[in-house]
């Protein structure tokens, strides 16, 4: 356990706070009912069991956390203030019943809780992508949580909120993003004492171009867990830098 009180520890969180509040900066000073989106398109979902099927994307922008492996980097400080209805409304003009949340990280928004429950009063199934770094608990219970869990590897392992995992339902999904073997290695182990395979769907993602998904796909079949192997379709069926995909 760290120890506050050292002069160390005590600078490096004060040094984490800092950084912290210039990356939420972009979400200063926007009017009061709006969301700072960066994007809303309609496309194929590239990953979760719903991969394959077209879906809404509301990308939000600021995220609290800098993955190594991020790969929407543009969302950290781009974007324009949108009232919740008119985010809702393009949303519902696009059509299809299919939704998501993203970022970024969305649920450092508050006005992102009443915009899913809006698409949900609408009859659309809403997918939350999020980082695992925010507490769940004001989710809407008809939202389906798509959560991150921060491997080691992520260099934003200790921003984990671990109650998150108690907050699964059997509607909701877990994803580890692996970045090398003992980022899986430790990925079953968090899996195994959660028992999260039989809770939930586990998904695990191989960090494009660091690790080889035939290699995570040997791992995981070695497991014994009754994983998912989750590829990036958006990043097969388009350039892995494309927007808007």
């Amino acid at each position: 356990m760290h120890d506050l009180a050292h002069p160390k520890t005590r600078a490096a969180k004060d040094d984490r706070d800092a950084a912290i509040a210039r990356r939420l900066r972009p979400l200063a000073g926007r009017p009061a009912g709006t969301l700072m989106v960066h994007e809303v398109y309609r496309s194929l979902q590239g990953e979760s069991t719903f991969a394959g099927l077209p879906c809404v994307f509301v990308r939000l922008t600021a995220c609290h956390l800098r993955c190594t492996y991020c790969d929407t980097p543009h969302a950290f400080d781009q974007g324009e203030p949108m009232a919740v209805d008119d985010v809702a409304a393009a949303v519902l003009q696009m059509g299809g019943g299919l939704v998501e949340l993203t970022g970024g990280e969305p649920l450092l928004q508050d006005e992102a809780y009443p915009l899913m429950e809006r698409l949900a009063d609408a009859g659309w199934t809403v997918l939350l992508e999020t980082s695992g770094g925010v507490a769940t608990d004001r989710v809407d219970p008809r939202v389906r949580v798509i959560l991150d869990v921060k491997t080691p590897d992520s260099g934003e392992v200790d921003a984990n909120v671990w109650s998150n995992l108690d907050r699964l339902r059997p509607t909701d999904e877990v994803k580890f993003v692996i970045g090398s073997r003992a980022d899986f290695d430790w990925s079953i182990d968090v899996a195994r004492r959660h028992d999260l395979a039989a809770r939930c769907p586990v998904l695990m993602s191989a960090v494009f171009g660091r690790v080889d998904p035939t290699d995570l796909a040997a791992w995981v079949l070695d497991s014994g867990l009754p994983i998912r192997l989750q590829v990036q379709l958006h990043k097969i069926l388009w350039d892995p830098a494309a927007r808007g995909v």
